[in-house]
């Protein structure tokens, strides 16, 4: 899960993760990373689209968006 932290980071690249909500919820967003640190990420959330700040330790996963394919009917 770090290396993808690190590569949303890095290369710009739009990330979805789940993660345990202060009142215990789980919760999706859709983010790109700005910063890390120990304990703590920093990421613009294209849900409420601000930026937000996560804690690492609330973090349960974390992967690449989906590709939607579009379909074309004649």
């Amino acid at each position: 899960m770090n290396g993808l932290l690190l590569t949303s980071k890095e290369e710009k690249m739009p990330i979805e993760i789940m993660y345990m909500a202060a009142d215990n919820t789980i919760m999706k967003r859709h983010i790109i990373v700005m910063s890390t640190d120990d304990n703590y990420i920093k990421a613009y959330c294209f849900i409420g689209n601000q930026k937000r700040t996560f804690k690492l330790e609330t973090i349960l996963a974390a992967a690449k968006p989906c590709e939607r394919k579009v379909v074309k009917y004649a």
